[in-house]
């Protein structure tokens, strides 16, 4: 999960936003060498086997006012459709044109990039702060009350503007480009049980739905987000927002719906609690994965969190999930036709006809090897022989025990992770 908007800005080649300035220090100043951050990490993560997902704040103009802005950012040519809050300038949700502005750069990346998903995180309406007004009165009088809206409604009017953007960003994926994943990492709360008995969690934290005005069951129920990262940064020992007690909420909520649930982990916390071995293995029980925050830890392996990721818990090649795309089920592809191998000094290359076309989703997007050992029944159940996921239609396969026959199998992968019957093929290592 790449940031590519921070503050109403771009970490690639745009034609409707500045470069981020935390790419050269000013905003609006291209990096050296005209280097394209987004189109690189694409192409570097598709060849080593790994989705690209596009990650934008959707409201947060200026995280600190004060900084300059570039002659083109739209505070400067709008400056009324923003609002001024805890020092930070914030796109007044409520604005329809504000709405669509945040569409066409979502469409822009989508058309011109090959992301594999679009992400929003936890900034909706301003985390609030004591003492301080989020100022849309004039606007809930100019579209909320033409509305239905009544005074003393306004929660109701801010969430329903936040709805209106999720709904409009997923069907602009439907009517684009259907298998770019729609995904959420919503603050780690819902809604406490004493707000909402029913519905709520046995904690008693700030409000995803209530402070925040993100209804982000809603948003699952209605099929408009593929998958939800709650950011569920506590231990198991906090009592008043338990790790556990949100786990096993987040995924009984999500049960029935097509969105999926991984768990939003915070490294610092759980390494500094001795809570890792705990948090994977519920995980493992209650979702599809993890995303782990922030990236910085893992680089620098803070508390060794990467080495014991790395040899206890994620230690084997392993496909995404299989998801539902937003046109119903789609159809596996097909079994690659032609595979051989070419044996020189550099040793077994593998190599098959490229079946990829990204402009069909169903049709071939990473390809997959495996390698069993003889005695082995090979199957694709059996991810621990998985040697290679990547994009590249060739391998040179690592080294293999010597004088050993292997049977190995290729197959593809779809845009919504759908495996392929497998070509085989038998080979000896010398």
């Amino acid at each position: 999960m790449f940031q590519v908007r921070p503050e109403f800005d771009a970490c690639y080649q745009s034609n409707i936003e500045p470069w981020s300035r935390y790419l050269s220090g000013e905003q609006g100043v291209a990096p050296k060498d005209s280097f394209d951050p987004l189109a690189c990490l694409i192409e570097l993560c598709h060849k080593n086997g790994m989705e690209l997902h596009a990650w934008l704040n959707p409201y947060r103009a200026a995280a600190n006012k004060s900084k300059e802005l570039a002659p083109s950012h739209l505070a400067k040519l709008k400056p009324k459709w923003f609002v001024t809050y805890n020092n930070q300038l914030i796109l007044n949700p409520a604005i329809p044109q504000a709405r669509e502005y945040v569409c066409r750069v979502v469409k822009d990346i989508v058309m011109r990039y090959d992301v594999d998903a679009i992400h929003f995180d936890d900034y909706f309406y301003p985390y609030p702060k004591e003492g301080e007004v989020f100022e849309d009165d004039l606007a809930f009088e100019e579209y909320g009350l033409p509305m239905g809206y009544k005074y003393g409604e306004k929660d109701k009017f801010r969430r329903n503007n936040i709805n209106l953007l999720i709904s409009s960003i997923a069907n602009l994926l439907k009517d684009t480009k259907p298998w770019v994943r729609f995904g959420i990492s919503p603050f780690g709360i819902y809604r406490n049980e004493l707000s909402d008995p029913r519905r709520g969690s046995r904690t008693l934290g700030l409000q995803c739905y209530d402070d925040l005005y993100a209804d982000v069951l809603h948003w699952a129920e209605e099929g408009w987000i593929d998958y939800v990262v709650p950011q569920i940064y506590w231990n198991s020992d906090n009592v008043i927002t338990n790790y556990d007690e949100l786990v096993e909420w987040w995924s009984k909520q999500l049960r029935g719906t097509k969105a999926q649930f991984y768990v939003g982990q915070h490294i610092r916390r759980t390494i500094d609690g001795n809570e890792l071995m705990h948090k994977m293995l519920l995980s493992q029980e209650y979702s599809k994965g993890n995303v782990f925050w922030p990236a910085e830890d893992l680089f620098q392996n803070y508390g060794a969190v990467s080495d014991s990721i790395a040899r206890k818990y994620q230690d084997q090649f392993a496909l995404l999930p299989e998801y539902e795309g937003a046109l119903g089920k789609s159809q596996a592809p097909r079994k690659i036709d032609m595979l051989w191998e070419d044996y020189n000094e550099d040793g077994h290359m593998l190599i098959w006809r490229d079946l990829a076309d990204r402009r069909d989703p169903e049709k071939a997007f990473m390809y997959i090897v495996y390698a069993f050992p003889k005695g082995i029944k090979p199957s694709c159940d059996k991810s621990k022989y998985i040697i290679s996921i990547s994009s590249e239609a060739s391998l040179l396969l690592p080294k293999l025990e010597a004088n050993s026959e292997y049977t190995i199998y290729v197959t593809s992968v779809n845009r919504f992770w759908q495996e392929s019957e497998p070509a085989e093929l038998k080979l000896v290592f010398k």
